[in-house]
Formats: C-alpha cells, sequence, structure tokens
C-alpha cells in the first residue's frame, strides 16, 4: 500500500503502538540485518513518520546509521520464535526466515501483522541510543494480533483478556474497523450493536475468536479497548478493537461513525466508547478504559518504554 491513503495508515498506526517489533535493513554489503525491538511509535501522518530507538552498543548501529532506509515488521502472536531470533546473537538472523525487499527496499517478514518500509529521514543521538526517524514510503497492515512484551514476558490479546476476565461474567464484544468505519449489527429493535457474545468457559479469547467466525469476517484480536462494569446486567464487559482485511464481505455492515449512526446505538455505555472511539480516531491517539458503564479511567499507550 502506498504512502498516500492517511486513513489505512492512521488505523494501522493507531493498532500496534505496543507491540514487539522486529527493525530491519539491507547493509553496505547487500545484505538483510534486522534486530527485535519495541521501542517503536508514529509521529505524524502529514508527512507520515515513526520512528525506532536503537541501543549504541547495538552490533547493528553502523549499518542502521548508514542505511538510505528501514522497515519496521509488526510481529504476530505466533512469531514468538522470529523476536527471539532477532533478539540473540546469531550469525544468519534471516536463514531459516520467509521475507523480501519492500517497495522502498528494505526486508519485510512474511505472516507479520503489520509492516511499514520507510526512508531515513533523520538520525538523532539521544543518550544511550540513537532516534531512527523514518517516512513511511509504503505499508501494510493484516488481521493478525500483535506479540506483546511486558516485564520479561510476551503477552497476547486473547491471554490478557482470559486474565482480566477471569472468576467473572464476561459479555464480549468486537469493535471492528476498517477503512475508518466500523462492523454493526441491527439490534432487533431498530438501532445498531458491535456484535456481542457471552464468554463461556473456555474464556473470553476463544469468544472472541467465535463471534467473528461466526459473522464471517477475517478479524482478530488486536488489543483490549474497553473494560467496564455494566452495572445494569452485572456481567463485566471487555470490548476488542480489531482491524478487518480490507478484502473482508459484508461491505453494508461497515458504517461510519456519524452521529445519526451513533445515536442508533442503544446501549448507552457502548454509543459512549464509541464516541470516544471516533475520537481517538481521528487523532491515531488510543487508551484502554477502565470503570463501570457510567464513569471510569482511560489509561494511554506508551510507545518506546
Amino acid at each position: 500500500m502506498s504512502k498516500h491513503d492517511p486513513r489505512s495508515l492512521r488505523d494501522a498506526f493507531g493498532s500496534f503502538m505496543t507491540g514487539v517489533t522486529v527493525v530491519t535493513t539491507i547493509d553496505e554489503a547487500g545484505q538483510p540485518i534486522g534486530l527485535t525491538a519495541n521501542s517503536f511509535t508514529s509521529v505524524s501522518l502529514d508527512p507520515a513518520l515513526l520512528l525506532v530507538c536503537i541501543a549504541n552498543t547495538s552490533s547493528n548501529y553502523e549499518a542502521l546509521t548508514k542505511a538510505r532506509g528501514f522497515a519496521v515488521n509488526i510481529l504476530a502472536e505466533s512469531q514468538k520464535d522470529i523476536s527471539n531470533t532477532f533478539a540473540r546473537p546469531v550469525d544468519d538472523r534471516f536463514a531459516d526466515i520467509f521475507w523480501k525487499k519492500g517497495p522502498f527496499g528494505s526486508p519485510v517478514l512474511a505472516n507479520v501483522s503489520a509492516w511499514f518500509d520507510c526512508s531515513m529521514n533523520k538520525i538523532i543521538e539521544a543518550g544511550d541510543h540513537v532516534i531512527l526517524l523514518g517516512e513511511v514510503e509504503a505499508f501494510e497492515s493484516y488481521s493478525m494480533p500483535g506479540l506483546g512484551y511486558a516485564r520479561g514476558a510476551y503477552f497476547t490479546a486473547a491471554n490478557e483478556a482470559d486474565a482480566v476476565s477471569r472468576g467473572y461474567d464476561v459479555m464480549v464484544s468486537a469493535l471492528i474497523a476498517r477503512e475508518g468505519k466500523i462492523f454493526l449489527l441491527d439490534d432487533g429493535n431498530g438501532g445498531l450493536t458491535l456484535p456481542m457474545v457471552k464468554a463461556g468457559k473456555e474464556g473470553a479469547g476463544a469468544a472472541l475468536n467465535g463471534l467473528t467466525r461466526s459473522q464471517g469476517i477475517a478479524a482478530e484480536a488486536g488489543f483490549i479497548y474497553s473494560v467496564f462494569e455494566d452495572n445494569t446486567s452485572g456481567l463485566q464487559h471487555i470490548s476488542f478493537l480489531c482491524h478487518a482485511d480490507k478484502d473482508t464481505t459484508k461491505d453494508d455492515n461497515f458504517l461510519p461513525l456519524t452521529a445519526e449512526n451513533l445515536t442508533r446505538i442503544a446501549n448507552p455505555a457502548m454509543q459512549i466508547m464509541l464516541k470516544r472511539f471516533a475520537s481517538e480516531t481521528k487523532l491515531g491517539n488510543y487508551g484502554v478504559y477502565f470503570g463501570d458503564h457510567q464513569s471510569g479511567n482511560i489509561h494511554r499507550f506508551i510507545s518506546g518504554q
């Protein structure tokens, strides 16, 4: 996908800000190099800029700072082995990994959640790290959920949700986005609602996967977008932000979050959540809501930890 698609780019930026990435480039000898990094964040949509931070002690420091560009590959939750390979001293990290050159020339990995192929915009010295500021020349994002890493351990959207929901009666909903629109269903009373299902003993992650499959949509959990206690039903509600593949059918169910459509959301907590999503989408700055169906707190994502 070209860099001239700001809405899709904003969606891609917003979905993966806490994921594990592999930063890649081609060295002066024409060989691919790469390393695992989670200090990645978006900087600007116009022009499309992102940054990664590399330690001055990295064995790839010289090659990356001399490169004409680099790619950021957002790993999918099934790619822990790739993360480990690129985090350790290995003679040839690309030996058993399928990759190709991106449109601007840096290696992009197969089966990732997303990749951004960038030209080098600026190199900024920052203490014991260097900041590589890249301009996005091309990118692709997919429906596979991303791999997270925190406090020395990997986590995925599914096991995070199961941990949050353990011991509760849980209602799971899917906030499925595609090109600035949201997948909405008729609630049977002339209104609109997100797809929802009560989680069973298998947990919230399994419930979500079954929910998206039942709608015939290729979309899996990106991250938990909202967690709240619904005092009217006595259930804990977990809403996942998911991103559908661009070739997903059921076009008629993907609706813009206009004022008119928002008023058709009968559930007041869901309406408030979708109003927040509409506002955050404009900025590409997302957070997780914790509270009840009336009030709570929003915890913003912080990148580059």
